[in-house]
């Protein structure tokens, strides 16, 4: 699989990663821990580099998970995880600390069963710590050893700058997608100014856009997309004409619709490596089919309209205030 640099420190990462977050967290129903171990090796065999996690899902037994799947396969995997957050009482807290940076890193290295995390992430600003303080201890953990390259996610384009003066950041890992492209106005034009790689999630519109979701009703109770604005019956209804879309320029290209999402990210930016979430080997299989499709300009040109045209907002209040521009 083709290789890509993201930053300007040394990291590389095959061109499409793996979330392994829906594996235990955030759908609502339980995993399979065999075939969710099953398919992160079937991702390695294929030529899969990153693996994607973060200590709130679950919480902590994501990366449990990764740990176990990794045992004895470590050398060439990209080990991401992300700290910062955690849920109390079913509530989001924000911890940017430079205690909390040191508490961390210790338990993600042992759930995970590494000496180093490839690439560590702040997983949200702390509003209440100035960001030269959480990257400065979070750069104390690369000059340990503990960490080799930073990044940030869901960041606004100041705060990148900031960072990046206090130590190089490797990556930023935000969502972007056919129907998500708010980073373009100003976070992602800072990070191309910067060296910056972009590590996309939920590059498929959290399953939406592989035409597979055509009501809310399907989703079990639990499902954190249940709480989403674009997961709303009524933009659901509205949003299939964007699906639409992506099953003609799939059609013209012999691909499904995830091949066309992703192809799409690896073609318009090529300082990216998408990390598309999946528990099942024969999605992982699908999607890494994109690495094949070869968009054309008329394609291109049809995708592109599809986020202007997105029914509902990204996030509702409370989880968006989270979230920098």
């Amino acid at each position: 699989m083709e290789t890509r640099k993201l930053g300007t420190q040394g990291l590389t990462a095959a061109a499409i990663g793996l979330g392994c977050m829906g594996m235990s967290h955030g759908y609502g129903t339980p995993g399979d821990e065999a075939e969710s171990i099953a398919t992160i090796h079937r991702a390695l065999d294929l030529g899969v580099t990153m693996l994607d996690t973060a200590e709130v899902y679950g919480p902590h037994t994501n990366e449990e998970l990764v740990g176990k799947a990794v045992r004895g396969r470590r050398g060439g995997v990209v080990i991401a995880t992300k700290f910062g957050i955690a849920i109390d009482s079913g509530k989001m807290r924000i911890d940017g600390s430079p205690a909390n940076v040191k508490r961390s890193v210790e338990g993600s290295l042992r759930r995970l069963g590494v000496d180093t995390i490839d690439l560590y992430y702040l997983h949200r600003k702390d509003p209440a710590v100035p960001i030269e303080e959480t990257v400065g201890a979070m750069k104390r953990l690369v000059e340990a050893g503990k960490v080799r390259y930073l990044g940030l996610s869901e960041v606004g384009a100041e705060t990148l700058r900031r960072a990046h003066k206090v130590h190089p950041i490797s990556a930023v890992q935000s969502e972007y997608s056919l129907w998500e492209r708010g980073i373009e106005q100003a976070v992602l034009p800072a990070m191309r100014e910067l060296g910056v790689g972009l590590v996309p999630f939920s590059p498929l519109g959290r399953g939406y856009l592989t035409g597979a979701l055509a009501s809310s009703s399907a989703f079990v109770a639990t499902d954190f997309r249940r709480n989403l604005p674009r997961f709303q019956d009524e933009n659901m209804q509205a949003n299939r004409r964007l699906v639409e879309v992506v099953e003609r320029v799939g059609k013209r290209q012999d691909a499904t619709p995830a091949q066309v999402a992703l192809a799409w990210i690896l073609a318009v930016a090529p300082d990216a490596v998408p990390i598309p979430g999946t528990r099942r080997r024969k999605y992982l299989e699908e999607n890494l089919g994109a690495i094949d499709v070869r968009l054309t300009s008329q394609d291109l040109a049809e995708l592109d309209r599809l986020a202007a045209m997105t029914a509902g907002d990204r996030y509702p209040p409370a989880m968006a205030s989270a979230v920098e521009r």
